[in-house]
């Protein structure tokens, strides 16, 4: 089982920041490794900063679906809207965040 790190507040990986019906994925962060739910809870866990993931790696499996907890490559998870194993709904919120955790340029 992939151990999540940051302010939980459930077994689905919701934290203290996002904690809707479908905030269910953890990132795992370049810089540390760690998978965390969301870069606030990074940020209070850790004293470095973030890491972002390059285009030439968005095939690493570095998202955690907290629903049924198989991984996602980054460009898995960017083309959809729920978990392809278990059809779990994804925050479609998320996506004003990419730019934390990954390197989409523009």
């Amino acid at each position: 089982m992939m151990r999540v790190y940051g302010l939980l507040v459930d077994d689905q990986t919701r934290c203290e920041h996002y904690h809707s019906a479908v905030d269910i994925i953890a990132i795992q962060f370049k810089c540390c490794g760690k998978f965390y739910p969301c870069y606030q809870c990074h940020n209070a866990c850790e004293d470095h900063p973030i890491e972002r993931w390059q285009s030439s790696e968005f095939k690493q499996l570095a998202i955690l679906c907290g629903h049924c907890k198989n991984t996602l490559s980054i460009q898995q998870y960017m083309e959809v809207s729920h978990c392809p194993y278990c059809q779990a709904k994804f925050n479609p919120g998320c996506k004003k965040h990419y730019g934390i955790y990954f390197d989409i340029g523009g």
